[in-house]
């Protein structure tokens, strides 16, 4: 229990829809400002990716970025370099309720993913609890613990011609909640000149990746661009149960170059 009664460790909201059967819609900050994730959440978005792979800031934007979607009723889900499992749990320490490692080739690495991630038994994360995940110590331990264990989800990114040939692998890694499509890497990956997601080879990956994750009980994510409604709905009917609108950067890039052009300047 709380020393202080009215301190209590927040239901991971993210994980409880996908777990009534209902799909998460959420979106992408790689401008570290967290109004956007703010607004993210007072907008109704289950999630929000904060970008720290391609965008990373080691400071205290995350933190802060990490508050503003508590405030707000979003899970915050981070991603984090692989290759690092330090990154993983300070991502956790500040209080993300879901983590994401790009870049995952075959079962062991995302079994490390997982390690990093799960305090034991179900991994090997090492423990301290005066931080915003932990409440500074205000939680007890134990009761810190089986909830990090519980709430927090741990993906990994499905993005090369590689790790295709071991979805059956990665997908059977306990303590492994979902997967994440990176289409454009993949696109190159399979040969494409550039990140095509269209193309019939991504789109026949996407179909796979989804067999194997319902066969081993796991979430599939993916982005899409505009027109969002058809295309959400055209990747619901295949079987995504997570779909991220857009980045923020994206969003407004395409609105503001539309204004420009429709306006004649």
């Amino acid at each position: 229990m709380a020393n202080n009664e009215s301190v209590k460790l927040p239901k991971n909201k993210l994980l409880e829809k996908l777990r009534a059967g209902k799909v998460a819609v959420g979106t992408c900050a790689y401008s570290f400002s967290p109004d956007i994730v703010q607004l993210a959440g007072y907008c109704g978005l289950d999630f929000c990716r904060i970008d720290n792979e391609h965008a990373w800031r080691q400071d205290s934007a995350l933190e802060n970025m990490v508050r503003a979607a508590r405030s707000s009723g979003i899970a915050a889900m981070s991603r984090v370099d692989r290759d690092n499992p330090y990154l993983v749990r300070k991502a956790l320490e500040v209080g993300s309720q879901a983590v994401l490692i790009p870049q995952i080739q075959n079962a062991r690495e995302a079994q490390d993913v997982v390690d990093a991630a799960k305090f034991p038994p179900l991994g090997k994360r090492g423990f301290g609890n005066l931080n915003q995940s932990g409440f500074y110590g205000i939680i007890d331990g134990k009761e810190w613990i089986e909830w990090s264990n519980s709430e927090i989800m741990v993906g990994v990114m499905i993005e090369t011609e590689k790790a295709l040939g071991e979805l059956d692998g990665i997908m059977s890694i306990k303590g492994l909640d979902f997967v994440l499509i990176g289409a454009a890497d993949l696109s190159i990956s399979l040969g494409l000149p550039k990140p095509m997601q269209e193309d019939p080879k991504i789109q026949n990956a996407i179909r796979q990746i989804i067999e194997h994750a319902r066969k081993h009980g796991k979430y599939v994510m993916l982005g899409i661009g505009n027109p969002w409604i058809a295309n959400a709905k055209r990747y619901i009917d295949m079987g995504i149960n997570m779909i991220e609108v857009g980045h923020d950067f994206t969003i407004l890039r395409d609105i503001w170059t539309d204004v420009v052009k429709q306006l004649g300047n």
